[in-house]
């Protein structure tokens, strides 16, 4: 690469560190050709459930420059949740701890958009989009591609350094940079995180079956919750965190310092009966900035009740 390039590189991880992201990594923006047979023969086996938006734009999913006309480079950014803030009552329903605090599309759409910023002030007019979640983007194969970590046998990036408790997001723009090697898997002989799935969702080593997942049925899922997962739910409500905390790798996770994510004062304190017995109202302004919103009142209240069907 040109030492402009290099320079360009060196100045926007920097400023992402300043920003509070965790890591950077750059990949050339290409068509993700070992991602194609995996996607196509996990929609085939119906693994995505009933989230169809999966099978959606198929072909963007695997080349950002669809997304992106001219992008040359994907920049992958991972923001650390990690809390060892826990719930009180031992007996409440369950939350994932990444909706402790304020929602994080908004927390990390803010810091793309200044990282954009600096990028128009300091280097020039490049074109661009920043992703959170928010297009059909395969976050983890960037990530991976890029060197931040290993896509692991429960499926998400896991780092040597940090774990796994981390967000991921993209910027795609139509600037030349360094690009970082792929790490290689450290999972190992480990089986973790398959022998301690609640719903058998992680069928064998790196692959998951999404419709027998919990965060699946708590979120994703509109129907009711199939009686098969009764008594298997494991007390989650919203979202599981099983598959990340029994991981090794896991050990290595730090708290975030992340001021937004901090949880309401009164969250962590709701006892089973609080979540229970929570009104609309309640639900409201308890969850007025979180990703908790996603599921709605009516979706928590029946996860809830299937909890003690």
């Amino acid at each position: 690469m040109t030492s402009q390039a290099t320079n360009h590189t060196q100045r926007i991880k920097n400023q992402a560190k300043a920003l509070g992201f965790l890591s950077c990594g750059i990949s050339k923006a290409e068509f993700l050709e070992e991602e194609a047979p995996r996607l196509e023969h996990w929609l085939n086996q119906n693994h995505h459930g009933k989230m169809g938006y999966m099978a959606n734009h198929f072909d963007k999913r695997l080349d950002p420059r669809l997304l992106v006309p001219s992008a040359k480079s994907v920049v992958s950014l991972l923001l650390n949740y990690h809390t060892d803030q826990l719930q009180e009552d031992p007996e409440a329903p369950k939350i994932s701890t990444y909706v402790y605090g304020k929602d994080y599309h908004d927390v990390i759409k803010d810091k793309l958009k200044a990282l954009m910023a600096f990028i128009h002030k300091e280097i020039g007019e490049v074109g661009g989009r920043v992703f959170v979640d928010s297009a059909p983007v395969m976050d983890k194969a960037w990530a991976s591609k890029s060197g931040l970590g290993w896509i692991g046998k429960n499926t998400n990036l896991i780092s040597k350094k940090v774990g796994s408790f981390f967000f991921i997001a993209e910027l795609i723009i139509d600037l030349e940079l360094d690009y970082d090697p792929p790490t290689t898997d450290h999972c190992g002989s480990c089986t973790a995180c398959i022998d301690a799935c609640p719903t058998d969702a992680l069928i064998q080593p790196y692959q998951i079956d999404g419709s027998k997942c919990i965060s699946y049925l708590t979120i994703e899922l509109k129907d009711q919750i199939p009686t098969e997962f009764q008594g298997k739910m494991d007390q989650w409500a919203f979202g599981c965190d099983v598959c990340q905390t029994v991981c090794p790798w896991n050990r290595f996770a730090t708290p975030h310092q992340e001021t937004a994510f901090e949880p309401e004062p009164e969250l962590l304190s709701l006892t089973k009966k609080d979540w229970e017995e929570m009104t609309e109202e309640v639900f409201e302004v308890l969850f007025k900035n979180s990703a908790i919103k996603r599921t709605k009142y009516k979706g928590l209240q029946r996860n809830i009740k299937f909890l003690s069907s």
